[in-house]
């Protein structure tokens, strides 16, 4: 699963294509997505953490425009001690079949403790749950 998006008019630029800032949302949108699926939410405030994105970056490959629909794909790409890395995918979609990639980001991101304001190390249950994810290219 995977959340899609339509290109509205107010997600163009001067030339007519998808704003480049309008990435940032769109991939928001399918972190969200991500985290609904996966009971991310209720995993992190069971355990007063805050899921933080420290780094994106984003390759553009084609431009998006005006009516396309657009597939945003979320998985986990790494998990190191105290951060991992989200692989996110922007498909074009054609009667529903992605058919071309239109931009690609990996969004490094830490845990932190909402006590301390300070990241923590992903051990234990919680990153059995990442690990497993990551295996099973979740």
């Amino acid at each position: 699963m995977a959340v899609e998006i339509k290109v509205r008019g107010y997600h163009l630029d001067i030339y007519h294509h998808v704003n480049n800032g309008r990435y940032l949302e769109f991939l928001e949108e399918g972190r969200w997505d991500y985290f609904d699926r996966h009971a991310f939410i209720e995993l992190f405030e069971s355990r007063q953490l805050s899921f933080v994105v420290a780094n994106i970056n984003i390759n553009y490959r084609r431009p998006a425009y005006v009516n396309e629909t657009l597939r945003i794909t979320t998985r986990i790409d790494h998990i190191g001690n105290k951060s991992g890395r989200l692989l996110q995918q922007v498909w074009l979609l054609q009667q529903g079949e992605a058919v071309e990639l239109v931009a690609d980001a990996l969004i490094t991101f830490c845990l932190m403790d909402e006590s301390t304001q300070k990241a923590v190390v992903i051990e234990g249950e919680l990153r059995a749950i990442l690990e497993r994810m990551l295996e099973e290219g979740l």
